[in-house]
């Protein structure tokens, strides 16, 4: 499971990272390319907190309170 939330996290950071790069290579003429990496990082950061709240309740992962 640990593994699962650090390879996501991974992946939302380069794909920020990407749209990053395009906002600045494009120069604001095409932000196609942008759109699509801001949009897979939001579909990344939704399936990460699913991961999370799905191994809360089948009790993979455990809070520390």
């Amino acid at each position: 499971m640990r593994f699962i939330v650090i390879a996501l996290l991974i992946a939302i950071v380069v794909s920020l990272a990407s749209a990053l790069l395009f906002v600045y290579r494009d120069s604001g003429q095409s932000a196609n390319r942008a759109v699509k990496a801001l949009t897979l990082r939001v579909t990344l950061s939704v399936l990460l907190f699913l991961v999370l709240i799905g191994g809360h309740y089948f009790g993979w992962i455990s809070g520390h309170l």
